[in-house]
């Protein structure tokens, strides 16, 4: 059964049950007859966590062979644009973080797409100024300057220590030899048979000659996205940011509205930034700085609940999860007033990640009711993305980690392929506010912090994070889902800081998601029926949806130095592998 049908039937934890051992965790995971205890991979060396396992596999083998994290991770990057291709790319973007044990230093490397040169302010509102979503969404103008190559070639060449070709070489033989189709892909090309139909230079790669579905078992060939990664391999990333595949990326996109040009692929560049950091309860929090938003809400969040005896009310319990969504509502407030890309607008980040800014969120927080949204404003300070991003981490036998996170937006981006090259591109550009107060495809406002120029990155929600020990790395994680990433990596922290969850238990214990407007508190199933009734006593729009994010987790324990990880369980198809 595929992965979706289950995450609708079951609950997490009974979605952790159906899973492990199979597609979520490795051999080695199980859950003992009597007992809520999942038990997390572990390996002596390195390891490696990804939403898809044959990519997974690949970096476990860079592993293996010597490579560093830096390595594995731009094998996986590479592997999954033709394994995952709703989510894995070469044509989107995202955010790395890489730690670099012999110095003791995080890095985060900033990939994430750029706005045309073309483009306006106001591109996607239609002849009433009213936001059109189509535009935003489905065609070329949907698509901004894609940023993986140039974001893995950065890391590899300041981080890593195995050649460009031969990191590419797995991806492309996958590509040129075909993968076996999974029930997860096969399920996924059916679900989004309408978006790539639209283009007949993706339906010819996604679907049979005949138009026919591919079924699990079939092989499934990339011919055009090997001949390109290929040409990457041999030329660096001027063969993607230059030449006939540039020149091919922008025919495509302004054919379909777009305003890409050869000029606009040349002028990409990756950035390094600073990461954001905060203390949780003794654990030093690592994570992405803007234009995502993950890092600085993620601290803000946990900056509020360290105030509060989180662990003595217990995990799951109307007070926990009260208190939690209180302090959620106030930093997605905050989201959609100050942040955005920081090479345009300031971003008050130290305020918001601040002590004292926690202490004054506390004070807005009343234990006994709910605050209703529409009393919350964003604070008086100094000056979706969609389900299926993907996420993977990676710590090797030197200490080295990796968290990355990337996306093309929707899945399989647009929906359009640039002719001959096999690559889908994103369709990130719906990320901008394409008119300040109007709600994104995830339901999240945004304003004039994130309004469409050219050149600009537009604001994210991905939070590759990493957490440290005593100065060591103790834990790299991260998730797709959206608006809901941020509370997603939240949880997993939490569930392993204040509750004292092995990995495992972290990853698959049910999660909620309050995101300010609409005024809801989000639950997975696994929520007990009393604690929802108390919860809707506090004065709290409960509302019971699907399962949210995939985590993708690896720890070192520091007691027995042994690796341990994770795969969420609520997609099919995950794996955490090590040696």
């Amino acid at each position: 059964m595929a992965g979706k049908h289950l995450a609708a039937r079951l609950g997490a934890w009974g979605l952790a049950a159906a899973l492990a051992g199979t597609a979520a965790f490795a051999q080695e995971a199980a859950i003992y007859s009597g007992m809520d205890r999942i038990h997390p991979v572990w390996a002596e060396n390195g390891m490696v966590s990804a939403q898809e396992r044959v990519a997974a596999e690949i970096g476990r083998e860079i592993l293996a062979k010597g490579g560093n994290a830096a390595d594995a991770g731009v094998a996986v990057a590479f592997a999954l644009a033709v394994t995952l291709p709703r989510a894995g790319n070469i044509g989107g973007g995202g955010f790395m973080l890489f730690h670099d044990a012999e110095s003791g230093q995080t890095h985060a490397i900033d990939y994430r797409e750029m706005a045309p040169a073309g483009a306006t302010r106001d591109m996607f509102l239609d002849a009433g100024g009213n936001a059109d979503a189509d535009l935003s969404r489905y065609t070329g103008a949907a698509a901004g300057v894609p940023g993986t190559v140039a974001g893995m070639k950065m890391v590899l060449d300041e981080f890593g220590t195995m050649p460009w070709a031969e990191v590419i070489a797995p991806a492309i033989r996958l590509a040129e030899d075909g993968i076996t189709v999974t029930p997860d892909l096969a399920d996924s090309l059916e679900a989004m048979h309408e978006r790539l139909t639209r283009y007949p230079s993706a339906a010819a790669i996604f679907y049979k000659e005949d138009g026919s579905f591919y079924r699990p078992g079939d092989t499934l060939v990339q011919a055009d996205l090997a001949r390109t990664l290929q040409t990457i391999a041999d030329e660096g990333p001027d063969g993607f940011y230059r030449g006939e595949v540039a020149q091919r990326i922008a025919d495509a996109v302004q054919a379909a509205g777009g305003q890409i040009t050869a000029d606009d692929m040349a002028n990409y560049r990756a950035i390094k930034r600073e990461p954001v950091t905060g203390e949780y309860r003794g654990y030093e929090i690592v994570s992405m700085p803007p234009p995502s938003s993950g890092g600085v809400h993620l601290i803000q969040i946990l900056n509020a609940l360290e105030g509060y005896p989180i662990g003595a009310l217990g995990a799951g319990s109307a007070e926990t999860l009260h208190l939690m969504a209180e302090a959620m509502k106030l930093a997605y407030a905050d989201r959609s007033e100050y942040l955005g890309d920081p090479d345009f607008v300031d971003v008050p980040v130290a305020e918001l990640i601040s002590k004292d800014y926690a202490a004054d969120m506390r004070s807005k927080i009343r234990q006994a009711f709910a605050t209703p949204s529409e009393q919350i404003a964003p604070a008086d300070l100094a000056p979706y993305e969609s389900d299926q991003t993907t996420h993977y981490s990676i710590i090797d036998r030197h200490g080295n980690a990796v968290s990355n996170t990337y996306t093309i937006n929707f899945s399989y981006g647009s929906g359009l392929v640039a002719d001959g090259t096999g690559i889908l591109m994103n369709n990130e550009m719906d990320d901008f506010s394409a008119k300040p107060g109007v709600p994104n495809a995830y339901g999240l406002i945004g304003g004039d912090a994130n309004a469409v120029e050219p050149g600009k990155r537009p604001l994210s929600s991905m939070t590759p994070t990493l957490v440290k020990k005593d100065g060591e790395i103790w834990l790299a994680t991260g998730s797709p889902g959206g608006a809901r990433i941020i509370t997603t990596v939240l949880q997993v922290l939490m569930n392993m800081i204040d509750h004292d969850m092995n990995v495992a238990e972290a990853s698959a214990a049910p999660r909620i998601h309050h995101q300010w407007l609409p005024d809801e508190l989000r639950i997975e199933e696994g929520i007990g029926i009393d604690t929802i009734r108390l919860l809707q006593g506090k004065g709290h729009n409960v509302s019971l949806q699907e399962v949210m994010g995939s985590t993708q987790s690896v720890m070192r324990d520091p007691a027995s130095g042994y690796l341990l990880g994770a795969s969420d369980p609520r997609r099919a198809g995950a794996a955490t592998v090590g040696y």
